[in-house]
């Protein structure tokens, strides 16, 4: 469902701050940015996707809490990598990445997530040169530091 109600606009508005991708965007980037985000209601024990799927979206969590992890051969030798929270978000490098999903993502009690979908993405930052340069710089800016983390 489309954000119509205006204290989602300003949480997203006041999130998408706080997103490295979307820090250095303007104010009117991230209204363009929020025509294309939707909320959805998520039950527990939800599973948002599997490592090593394709990623075609990212989310925010509005309220609720979403467990990330490498999942093992039974749920007991999961490997948990992240519980997330009301205001966190997750998935944001599947806009921009081809790469595979790194890990995997459940619910643990009803939640209900912000999204924006990579092809909405994709069409926003084609129809905006100026979004998708800034975009692309903070992209590769992460790839630098990520890449100067593993090697140390």
């Amino acid at each position: 469902m489309a954000l119509q109600n205006e204290q989602d606009i300003h949480i997203i508005a006041t999130l998408l701050k706080s997103i490295p991708l979307f820090e250095t965007l303007s104010e009117t980037d991230h209204a363009e940015i929020i025509k294309h985000i939707t909320m959805d209601y998520l039950p527990a024990a939800y599973e948002l996707f599997k490592e090593g799927e394709a990623g075609d979206k990212m989310y925010v969590i509005k309220s609720g809490i979403v467990r990330i992890y490498h999942a093992g051969e039974t749920a007991s030798f999961d490997q948990e990598l992240a519980m997330l929270g009301d205001n966190d978000f997750f998935g944001e490098m599947a806009l921009i990445d081809e790469a595979p999903r790194n890990a995997s993502a459940k619910t643990v009690e009803p939640t209900q997530v912000f999204i924006l979908k990579k092809e909405d993405f994709l069409k926003l930052i084609s129809e905006n040169p100026t979004m998708a340069e800034k975009i692309s710089k903070e992209f590769l800016d992460r790839i630098k530091k990520n890449t100067r983390d593993k090697n140390v």
